[in-house]
């Protein structure tokens, strides 16, 4: 199921933490607060374009939206929620901090029409939390995501990796935890350092060494893989397009494709076993999903090339029978 939203994002306003990572205004492109008008006017405008509005979420989206001034963010919900029920747009969607929820807010969302709600979780390892300035524990993240699902609420995670001080290790003890929790939804954003934020002083001053590319998008192929073998969404992967980005960023590890580059290192490493696992042919043919077959193929072809410079042709072909993410050699 493909998830659509209608985003409206909110700047920074209200945070009570300024995270090492964080420049919001660079991040969603939004460079001023939208009132209740503005809301309308998007919706609107939206609900006469949606294809399928009843499959869509407004979303308010880029800062912590529990932890704006309470008479704002019932102006933003009250704007949105007429744009909501028989006819119209399924839900809202919010994000937030996971010490910005408690059984208060969780009641005016509801009254107001909010059907999910995303925390930036980003790691579940206090060190790493504390080195970024987050100003929660990940003690914070579970008690807020129990909170979340006991009103009803669809719940979403967000995590981040190569964040200053992680390790792949604490990569791995954030995808078990979240899988622990079992969320609805995950989000997967690979650290991106924009210029002004403290992950570029500590990057320009040597203290802050990321990982590389290539181990940050196996980390996040391994996620993938984890988080949807659990029955949970992973709604996105990779930060979204956005010429702001592209023109703040100082390091890390932006790519407008990125899900297209983990998805293809996951079928790579598919075929790898079985190849290494079969009679040392020259030649293989992989049956994949049908609508997998240009991700098994891999970004430009790049998996194809892969196994070309190592003397082995691939073909994929389709096949309905075969799950997401798997492959079948057939000869």
């Amino acid at each position: 199921m493909k998830h659509s939203n209608i985003s409206i994002f909110i700047p920074h306003v209200g945070c009570p933490h300024q995270c090492s990572f964080c420049d919001q205004r660079t991040i969603s492109g939004a460079q001023h607060l939208p009132d209740g008008d503005e809301v309308r006017e998007i919706c609107e405008k939206a609900l006469a374009e949606v294809k399928s509005p009843e499959d869509t979420e407004i979303a308010f989206f880029g800062g912590s939206f529990t932890a704006i001034p309470r008479d704002y963010m019932q102006e933003l919900l009250d704007a949105a929620k007429d744009f909501v029920g028989a006819g119209k747009f399924k839900g809202i969607r919010c994000s937030t901090r996971p010490d910005c929820i408690d059984f208060e807010v969780l009641g005016i969302l509801a009254r107001s029409g909010v059907t999910a709600i995303e925390l930036g979780a980003q790691s579940m390892s206090d060190r790493v939390l504390e080195l970024n300035e987050r100003g929660h524990s990940a003690e914070d993240v579970v008690k807020a995501a129990a909170m979340i699902k006991q009103w009803g609420f669809e719940l979403g995670l967000q995590m981040m990796i190569g964040l200053y001080g992680s390790t792949r290790d604490d990569e791995l003890l954030t995808m078990q935890r979240i899988a622990e929790i079992h969320p609805d939804t995950v989000r997967i954003y690979p650290t991106v350092i924009l210029r002004g934020t403290r992950l570029a002083e500590l990057l320009a001053s040597g203290e802050y060494v990321p990982m590389s590319f290539g181990e940050v998008v196996d980390i996040a192929a391994s996620g993938l893989v984890m988080f949807e073998g659990s029955g949970i969404r992973v709604i996105k992967c990779g930060l979204h397009a956005s010429e702001f980005v592209e023109r703040d960023m100082v390091g890390g590890f932006y790519h407008p494709a990125f899900r297209e580059l983990c998805e293809g290192m996951i079928y790579r490493y598919n075929m790898s076993f079985q190849i290494e696992q079969s009679a040392g042919a020259s030649e293989y043919t992989f049956a994949v999903a049908p609508s997998c077959i240009s991700k098994a193929v891999g970004q430009k072809k790049s998996n194809i090339e892969y196994f070309a410079q190592r003397g082995i042709d691939i073909q994929v072909i389709g096949d309905e029978s075969v799950p997401k993410y798997q492959c079948e050699l057939r000869r």
